[in-house]
């Protein structure tokens, strides 16, 4: 799709990623951009930029920013969480919490748009996805499966959805340098400006993937091979 003069709504637009999804968006030509957050104080208005409340675990929250967005042509679902559980000690509760948000949250808010989308022509949908989409980390279990069961569901709305003629791409990317990792140290992180243009690029070029960064590639490559290859330690002496 042309993003030029499209209606953008991205969920968690006020931080990280989602900022820059909305920057990357006015420069492409946007004539308009939802910029969605739990407190819309919190976003940086101006020109076409609209704040929105929306908190995506909220089903009321979500039906009441559809109906206020009904001209969106692009949604963004970038909001999501990273709560560090592991996969033996974490907090069940903390699970339930994060897949509720990342994959639940996005399933609404999508099927809250898409009769919008339909009505627009079809549009597109931009998923956030992860490289952790596919590979697990035993200490970010919860964030793991919930990326993966969202990569799951995303392929089901794109077919889905091909009959309202709705493009939905996938961005799978490793970690960025955003709030939600400024924790972890000695791991490499992508600037995320350069991914909101790659992610938008890709939207706009048709590609039903995104896979942003190096590291994603491979590891999207070592799929096909053994799992001793994704997991080294598993590999017998």
């Amino acid at each position: 799709m042309n993003l030029k003069d499209s209606v953008a709504l991205v969920t968690g637009g006020n931080r990280g990623l989602g900022a820059h999804l909305v920057r990357a968006l006015v420069d492409a030509g946007a004539s308009k951009v939802y910029a969605a957050a739990r407190d819309p104080r919190t976003v940086a208005a101006g020109g076409v930029v609209v704040p929105v409340r929306l908190d995506i675990t909220d089903h009321a929250s979500v039906l009441a920013a559809a109906e206020q967005a009904q001209d969106v042509t692009l949604l963004v679902n970038n909001a999501g969480i990273l709560t560090l559980t592991g996969i033996l000690d974490g907090d069940l509760d903390a699970f339930r919490h994060e897949y509720d948000t990342n994959v639940l949250g996005t399933l609404d808010v999508t099927r809250a748009f898409a009769p919008v989308l339909a009505r627009g022509g079809g549009g597109a949908v931009l998923n956030v996805l992860s490289v952790l989409s596919w590979v697990s980390l035993p200490q970010e279990a919860a964030y793991c499966a919930s990326k993966a069961a969202e990569w799951s569901v995303t392929n089901s709305l794109r077919v889905e959805l091909a009959g309202q003629k709705t493009q939905v791409t996938a961005l799978h990317v490793g970690y960025m340098d955003t709030e939600m990792v400024a924790g972890l140290e000695g791991v490499e992180k992508a600037d995320p400006a350069g991914i909101a243009r790659i992610a938008l690029d890709g939207v706009q070029q048709g590609r039903l993937e995104v896979v942003a960064d190096a590291f994603t590639q491979q590891v999207k490559a070592g799929l096909a091979l053994t799992i001793e290859t994704l997991y080294p330690q598993l590999a017998r002496p």
